[in-house]
C-alpha cells in the first residue's frame, strides 16, 4: 500500500476520536498560535463542532456570533471579522505544518471555501505505520461536505463481522498504539528536562543557542531575542498604562492629563480641576468630582498577555504592575518592558529615552488620535512624522504606528523596553510583533543591516545588547482587530549611559 492510499482519520473509535482531539490541542497551544488569541478561540469553535459530527451550522453568520460574540443582527455582508480570521488562520495552519508540526501524523485544514475544518493522515508521513483501508472501512470520517454537513465514505458494516475480521489488525493497532505511548512519555520527559536547560541557561546569561542539541531545529529566536534582553533576571517587571481620569457621580470620567493627584477615590479640588482638567468647561458643570486611575486600553492588556505567556515558557516570573506603582526598586533590581504612550504610562513619559523617534501631541488639551511619532532625522524612504490613519470616509482607524525602545536601565546589567502605540491596538500590534518569530527577524536583519547584531542568548555579556528605537506600522480592521505588523524603521540610540543617570531614583513613578 502506497502512502496515497492513506485514508482520512476516522471515528473507528474513541482513542481515534481523542487523537483529534489532541492533535487540535497541540495546535492550539503551539508557538504559532501562542500570541493568536483570536484564532486559538477559532480553532477551537470550528475544531469542537467538526469532531462532534455537528458541523452542518458552520456558517459565516453562526460563527460571527457563537464564536465571535457578535450581536445577533451581525451582518457578514459589512462585517468580514469570519473571513479574514479565517484566511489567517489557514495561514497560520500551514506555518505549523511546516515547522512545528513537520513530524504531526494528523493533518487539520479548513479547506478554501468552508468553515468546516478535516482531519485526516498525512501521506507525506513516511515514518508512521501503513492502515490498510479495511480496518477504517466500517466507520464514516470527520470530513464535511460542501453543505456543511457529516459525509461518510463508506457504508455501515455489522459489528460482529467487524469483530472478527480485523482482529489481527486491532492487535496490530492497539500494540502500536502502546509503542506510540511509551514513545510520547520518553518524549515529553526528554523535552522537560531540555526545556528546563534552556530556561536556566537563559537565566544564567549563557548562550540559549547551546540547547539546539536537545531540539530537531534551532532555537527560538524570540526567546534568544528576550534572554539577551533580560540577561539574569528571572522576575522582569511588566508595567500597564493607568492614566487618570475624574470621575463623577453619574460615573461619567474627564480626562486629568496635568497636575498632582491624589489616591484613587479622593475627591478632587475643584479649583485644580478646572485648571488642569482636558476640559474645563464640562468639568465646571460635573459636581463633585473623584481621582480614578482604574482604566487600562484594551490593547496594553492584550500586550500583557502576550508578554507573560512568553516569559512563562521561558521559565520566568514576571510581575505585572501598573505604571504608576514602579518603584526605583524595581528599576534598581529588575529589567522593566513599559507598555503605552507617554499621554497614558507616566512611567514612559519619565523613562523614554531621547533619540531620534519621539511621541508628540500638538494638542495638550486634546489627545484622541491626534498624536503624532515624529522622526528627527529621517532616512530613505523614511518620513518626519507618522500618525494614525483613519478611514476617509467612515473615520474608522485602519492604521497605527507604534515605538519599540531597547534601551540601558537605571543600574549596569538592568534594562528598559518601551513598546508604544499612537493608539491603544498600537500598543497590542507592536507587542505581537516583538514577542513573534518574523518580528523578531526582521528586527534582526534590520539591526545586523546598520551593523548591531543582536547577540546570541545573552552569551556576549549582560550589556551587549544594541540600543535601538523601532517604528512599526500595525494595519487595523474594523478599528480594533490587529491584522498584520511590518517594521517601518530602525535608528540606533547611541547610549552609553541610563536615561535616569542624571536624576535620582526616587524620580521613579508614584501615585502622587
Amino acid at each position: 500500500m502506497t502512502n496515497s492510499q492513506l485514508t482520512p482519520v476516522t471515528k473507528t473509535d474513541q482513542l481515534s476520536v481523542e487523537g483529534t482531539r489532541q492533535q487540535l490541542q497541540r495546535i492550539l497551544h503551539s508557538n504559532t498560535l501562542r500570541n493568536s488569541l483570536t484564532l486559538q478561540q477559532l480553532l477551537q469553535f470550528l475544531g469542537t463542532r467538526a469532531i462532534e459530527g455537528n458541523a452542518e451550522g458552520l456558517k459565516e453568520y453562526t460563527i460571527g456570533v457563537e464564536a465571535f460574540g457578535r450581536k445577533p443582527d451581525f451582518d457578514p455582508k459589512t462585517d468580514t471579522i469570519v473571513r479574514v480570521q479565517t484566511h489567517r488562520l489557514r495561514q497560520k495552519m500551514k506555518e505549523y505544518y511546516e515547522e512545528e508540526g513537520v513530524h504531526d501524523l494528523v493533518l487539520v485544514e479548513i479547506p478554501r471555501g468552508h468553515y468546516h475544518p478535516t482531519f485526516r493522515l498525512r501521506a507525506d508521513f513516511p515514518e508512521h505505520q501503513e492502515i490498510d483501508a479495511d480496518e477504517l472501512s466500517a466507520v464514516p470520517d470527520l470530513e464535511t461536505n460542501a453543505n456543511g454537513s457529516s459525509s461518510s465514505n463508506h457504508e455501515p458494516v455489522d459489528a460482529k463481522l467487524v469483530e472478527g475480521s480485523a482482529s489481527s489488525h486491532l492487535r496490530r493497532y492497539f500494540s502500536w498504539a502502546v509503542i506510540g505511548a511509551v514513545v510520547l512519555l520518553l518524549t515529553m520527559v526528554l523535552g522537560y528536562f531540555a526545556g528546563s536547560y534552556q530556561a536556566h541557561s537563559a537565566i544564567a546569561g549563557d548562550s540559549l543557542a547551546s540547547t539546539s542539541r536537545f531540539a530537531h531545529k534551532p532555537a527560538d529566536p524570540v526567546k534568544l531575542f528576550w534572554a539577551d534582553f533580560l540577561g539574569n533576571d528571572p522576575a522582569p517587571i511588566i508595567a500597564y498604562p493607568n492614566a487618570v481620569f475624574l470621575l463623577d457621580d453619574s460615573n461619567d470620567l474627564f480626562r486629568f492629563r496635568q497636575g498632582a493627584s491624589d489616591n484613587r477615590g479622593a475627591r478632587v479640588d475643584p479649583h485644580l480641576a478646572g485648571e488642569f482638567a482636558s476640559n474645563p468647561a464640562l468639568v465646571a458643570n460635573a459636581g463633585q468630582l473623584y481621582y480614578e486611575d482604574g482604566y487600562t486600553g484594551t490593547g496594553e492588556l492584550e500586550g500583557v498577555a502576550m508578554l507573560t505567556n512568553l516569559f512563562a515558557q521561558m521559565g520566568l516570573k514576571p510581575t505585572v504592575k501598573t505604571s504608576r506603582n514602579i518603584t526605583p526598586d524595581d528599576l534598581q533590581q529588575h529589567s522593566v518592558i513599559l507598555l503605552g504612550s507617554p499621554f497614558q504610562n507616566i512611567a514612559v513619559a519619565q523613562l523614554l529615552a531621547a533619540g531620534d523617534f519621539a511621541f508628540q501631541n500638538p494638542d495638550s488639551r486634546r489627545e484622541q488620535w491626534r498624536a503624532q511619532i515624529v522622526n528627527a532625522h529621517p532616512g530613505p524612504g523614511e518620513s518626519s512624522v507618522y500618525h494614525t490613519e483613519r478611514d476617509p470616509d467612515t473615520q474608522v482607524l485602519t492604521r497605527d504606528y507604534s515605538l519599540i525602545s531597547i534601551q540601558p536601565g537605571v543600574v549596569a546589567g538592568r534594562k528598559i523596553a518601551v513598546l508604544g502605540g499612537l493608539d491603544t491596538k498600537g500598543t497590542e500590534g507592536v507587542t505581537r510583533f516583538i514577542t513573534s518569530r518574523s518580528g523578531v527577524e526582521q528586527l534582526s536583519a534590520a539591526l545586523a543591516a546598520k551593523g548591531l547584531p543582536v547577540t546570541n542568548g545573552g552569551s556576549a555579556g549582560r550589556d551587549a545588547m544594541p540600543w535601538f528605537q523601532a517604528l512599526v506600522l500595525v494595519h487595523l480592521e474594523k478599528g480594533d482587530q490587529v491584522l498584520s505588523t511590518e517594521l517601518a524603521a530602525i535608528h540606533p540610540l547611541p547610549l552609553k549611559k541610563s536615561p535616569a543617570n542624571n536624576a535620582e531614583a526616587s524620580s521613579a513613578p508614584t501615585n502622587k
